[in-house]
């Protein structure tokens, strides 16, 4: 080649019209840095201004707490809402989302013990574990606030809740007083579940169950009264540092009893189903001597224990009760009414007519009092009844030769959810809600809520049902007090409208914490009116649980809502938390609201729950299917997601060679948009995996998106959105673009109807990733870089890359929101003139006819052609036959009966990116594979079957060698011979073949 015909082949690149965009490759820091606000709270703000607010989305937060670090548990539960209330934006909804914070309770309060070094229960004064655990829970939100807007979550974040401002705690306290004077609310000596770990009592939403518990389970004998035989009650419990409470023994009148002889252990009174149980257990065979005693002698019979646990061990009843099973035990079962709910409930006659009593002779902390063993308080008093205090109980039983055996037992028993240490039941005085007045109003409203998944209603329903009252007190510091106050004698109560309205109003006046810092007989605080003196009451200081605390902040909605009218609609149009709120959040927002609404509108038939959805997403865990945990080492934190995680490699086993030094990707971190992207593409209401394949695959995923972006931008570069062409004039190629955008669109925009963000995601970079970079692309490519500029041809290429460009940053702006407002800034202003920024634009009804029925109907078949071709193409490529794609011309012959006609040939020039292609049908002649090989007359030719989806043969095609000459610019060979090249316009140039349309580009250029 000459230098002449060097210069003419740099001039013919030249005039190449290549894809050129300065987006860059990676977010910059300082990028993100400025797109974060534009993108979060300046949108946020905007749409507050600028969109009706009639036409509100209302996401309601259900608050984390206020401790500790943040995991990638947070990250799932904030992405998901971000991600609704922009599909609900991008739909034209104005959007009410205020982030909250669960801010009172005992872990905060442990928490800022253990800052000042304090011992729980050493006395440490109220008010001083007060100020800490506020200063401590104010940092906790200052971080974690943080850390939320880092990932782009956009909110009021300047008009966020706590439980523990004061406006809140003031709605929360008008909430209860409305329960309370619709008598919702009461206090009673009864047995609750007490978590001596944390030292107050739980509510059964506070409880976990642990499968694999072990207890020192007993069978043990008491001496039935007046019995001259020396007959001995046989029980079997797995409590029995309970036994000190011992008040009756249960037995069944449906089963029968018998006495039987052990030449150890004596005459036992047992079931005479339990017998085989008992001889295994004790290892001894019984006579039995006595059968079917009679149930009317055993109902009047009366038996005593320990004379170490006191008086009341003496003569104590035995009763009928419908818990005694024959499927366990001994058939008698030891009722400690003050340590068990069952026996509570079946001992009532006797409780109330004063024979037995509620004994519960344990503390706070789960160790004996006094009062255990009252004759000699030193044998068990201070010792902790899970360990020593157990064992004791065990030792008197067989000093006393009154213990039969002793084993272990493996047991679901219940634990504390926030300790994980196991709970007792204890009778201490509560407070309670009553839901049983309740429960059917909230059922009903349970019909109308939409639930996702399903399951979640039947969940949320069978705790409503199963559940007659609430344990709303707590025995902390941290937290709103009950409003209850004391006779410093008698111990009366004292909750009544006017106390409760006085005390809200002292607590308006001096704050909250002059409950815990004023004198606990200040007058002030007691309502004017009681029959004694105010000076003869004192303040209570049990605390609300904190779920009547976050479960009040529907409150927060209530705005200037009219009251006197009952709540026709949801408040919140979704809640969206983790699967265990069921018990937790859901439950304790539903009951208060509903009890809120009963007591001011006692006659109300219908009655709102406080969300139209309600929507449960599952945990994160490992790639192993393990709940994430330090001690493990599986964390992996929502920061690594935004970074990239560093791959590990396993060992080599011992056999094989020592590892290679481990082979370091270069990480590039990616921006809050990784970690949003992870969540979008996770099907979020199951548990979700994080690993480091999933979070390498969500990087591959945005690297594609900016490449895509990019190539966009540089094929838009030169476009006016003015020169746009007509759907009926666009290019049958440009045709299919928009069939598969429209296809895609609607896909996408169901699946952020129906929450489903996993479909969005996968059907987004489907989309991408096929019908786009591997095919629409690749296809456009000669028409883009090779046509002149203001081409009809090129004009319809870019018009259909518009719309693509346009609905692609609609479709990724709920997840990848900084990544579309990125794009938008690096697109020409040309190019955005008239546009609307795409994170403040409504998604658009798509054209009817940008959905063409027939092209659905022949895609199929276009696919599978052009995979036929392809792999034709790559087996001449391994001959060393052909290099590029243009090298090559296409014959297709399809069967009659498959119609492609709505394909010109051209287009299947751009479709196969071939130089020449040809269709023929075919009928009931044959034609195969060998024949078209030798007979297709060129230097090579390559033939392969083209099959259906179905897996039926519908065809061949023919790649062969091209029959015309390259054209120097465009590389496509449709110059007719090397004879008779086609005339250029400088004679530089004629030593290069150039087709028609390369002539008039070159020539436009020199003009």
């Amino acid at each position: 080649m000459t230098q002449a015909a060097k210069d003419a082949a740099k001039f013919l690149k030249s005039t190449l019209r290549l894809p050129s965009s300065t987006f860059p490759p990676r977010p910059r820091p300082a990028d993100i840095a400025k797109y974060l606000p534009r993108c979060t709270d300046d949108l946020y703000a905007w749409q507050r201004r600028e969109r009706p607010a009639a036409n509100t989305f209302v996401l309601h937060d259900g608050p984390p707490y206020a401790n500790g670090e943040l995991h990638v548990g947070h990250a799932l539960n904030k992405i998901i809402k971000d991600i609704i209330c922009r599909s609900r934006l991008a739909q034209g909804k104005r959007i009410d989302y205020v982030p909250g914070w669960d801010c009172h309770g005992l872990p905060i309060e442990l928490k800022a013990l253990e800052h000042h070094g304090w011992e729980r229960g050493t006395g440490v004064d109220p008010v001083a574990i007060r100020k800490a655990a506020r200063k401590f829970a104010y940092k906790t939100v200052e971080k974690q606030m943080a850390g939320f807007r880092s990932w782009g979550v956009m909110g009021d974040w300047k008009s966020h809740w706590l439980t523990m401002q004061k406006d809140f705690e003031l709605r929360q306290l008008s909430v209860f007083q409305a329960m309370a004077e619709h008598g919702l609310i009461y206090r009673k000596h009864k047995p609750v579940y007490w978590s001596p770990s944390s030292g107050t009592a739980l509510a059964e939403a506070e409880l976990e169950y642990q499968d694999d518990h072990v207890s020192n389970a007993a069978l043990a004998k008491f001496k039935l009264d007046d019995s001259a035989m020396g007959i001995h009650a046989l029980i079997w419990t797995t409590t029995p540092w309970t036994l000190p409470a011992n008040q009756a023994i249960a037995i069944n009148s449906n089963l029968q009893y018998c006495v039987a002889r052990s030449e150890t252990h004596g005459l036992l009174l047992v079931a005479q189903s339990r017998l085989p149980y008992i001889q295994e257990t004790i290892g001894e065979q019984l006579v039995v001597v006595l059968e079917d005693v009679p149930m009317s002698q055993l109902l009047s019979t009366t038996y005593s224990g320990l004379a170490q646990f006191g008086s009341e061990a003496a003569r104590r009843p035995i009763i009928h009760a419908d818990f005694v099973s024959a499927e366990s035990g001994t058939g008698l079962v030891h009722c400690a009414p003050g340590h068990g709910m069952e026996d509570y409930d079946a001992l009532q006659p006797l409780i109330k007519k004063g024979i037995v009593s509620v004994k519960a002779p344990v503390d706070n902390l789960g160790r004996f009092d006094d009062t255990a063993s009252p004759g000699d308080p030193t044998l068990l008093s201070g010792k902790y009844v899970f360990q020593e205090g157990n064992q004791t109980v065990l030792e008197m039983l067989q000093s006393e030769t009154l213990l039969v055996h002793q084993h272990a037992y493996k047991h679901k028993y219940p634990i504390d959810w926030r300790t994980k240490e196991p709970v007792i039941i204890r009778a201490t005085a509560q407070w309670f809600a009553d839901i049983s007045k309740i429960k059917a109003d909230t059922l009903g409203a349970l019909a109308a809520v939409h639930f996702l998944p399903d399951s979640g209603k039947s969940r949320l329903r069978s705790f409503i049902e199963n559940r007659s009252e609430w344990c709303i007190s707590r025995q902390r510091a941290w937290g709103v007090p009950i409003p209850a106050i004391y006779h410093r004698t008698t111990g009366e109560e004292v909750l009544t409208s006017e106390s409760i309205t006085h005390v809200t109003n002292v607590i308006k006046e001096r704050g909250i914490d002059a409950w815990w810092s004023d004198a606990s007989d200040d007058p002030a605080w007691v309502v004017p009116g009681l029959s004694s003196a105010a000076t003869e009451y004192v303040r209570g200081t049990d605390t609300m649980d904190v779920w009547f605390d976050s479960g009040t902040s529907w409150t927060y909605m209530l705005g200037d809502k009219d009251s006197s009218e009952p709540q026709s609609t949801p408040l919140a149009d979704i809640y969206v938390e983790g699967t265990d709120q069921h018990r937790g959040w859901f439950q304790s927002s539903l009951l208060t609201n509903i009890a809120y609404q009963k007591s001011l509108h006692p006659s109300a038939t219908s009655i709102s729950a406080p969300f139209r959805t309600l929507a449960t997403h599952g945990f994160t865990l490992d790639a192993q299917g393990k709940k994430m945990s330090k001690s493990i080492g599986n964390v992996i934190a929502p920061s690594q997601i935004i970074a990239g995680i560093e791959p590990t490699t396993k060992p080599s086993p011992s056999t094989m060679a020592p590892a290679k030094k481990k082979q370091k990707r270069e990480n590039h971190p990616l921006g809050p948009d990784a970690l949003r992207m992870w969540v979008a593409g996770s099907e979020w209401t199951k548990d979700v995996v994080v690993s480091e394949k999933v979070v390498s695959s969500v990087h591959n995923a945005l690297d594609k998106y900016r490449l895509t972006f990019k190539m966009l931008l540089g094929m838009l570069a030169d476009f006016d959105p003015q020169m746009a062409v007509a759907y009926s004039k666009m290019a049958r190629l440009d045709q299919i673009a928009m069939h598969h955008l429209h296809s895609t669109c609607m896909t996408v925009r169901k699946a952020y109807n129906d929450l489903e963000f996993h479909k969005a995601s996968g059907g987004i970079y489907r989309w991408v990733a096929m019908d786009l970079s591997s095919f629409y692309f690749e296809a456009i490519k000669d028409t883009i870089y090779c046509d002149r500029p203001n081409s009809d041809r090129r004009l319809s290429a870019q018009t259909a890359l518009h719309n693509i460009f346009c609905h692609l940053q609609d479709m990724l702006g709920p997840i990848a929101p900084l990544l579309v407002e990125e794009t938008w800034d690096y697109a020409p202003e040309r190019y955005k003139k008239g546009l609307e920024p795409p994170l403040k634009r409504i998604w658009k009804e798509l054209p009817d006819n940008w959905y063409d029925r027939q092209l659905e109907a022949s895609l199929p078949t276009v696919m599978a052609i052009n995979s036929s071709v392809k792999s034709a193409q790559e087996a001449a490529r391994t001959s060393k036959l052909m290099g590029q794609s243009l090298a090559s011309d296409v014959e297709i012959y399809l069967q009659r009966d498959v119609d492609v006609s709505n394909i010109p040939e051209e287009t299947w020039q751009e479709i196969l990116v071939v130089s020449n292609v040809h269709v023929h049908e075919y009928g009931d002649e044959r034609v195969n594979i060998q024949d078209l090989n030798t007979q297709s007359g060129r230097r090579w030719s390559r033939a392969t079957e083209i099959v259906s989806v179905s897996g039926q043969k519908v065809g061949l095609a023919v790649v062969q060698s091209p029959e015309k000459e390259k054209c120097a610019r465009c590389w496509r060979y449709v110059v007719e011979h090397a004879g008779a090249k086609e005339q250029s316009t400088s004679s530089d140039l004629d030593e290069l073949a150039l087709c028609h349309r390369c002539t008039d580009a070159a020539a436009e250029f020199q003009a």
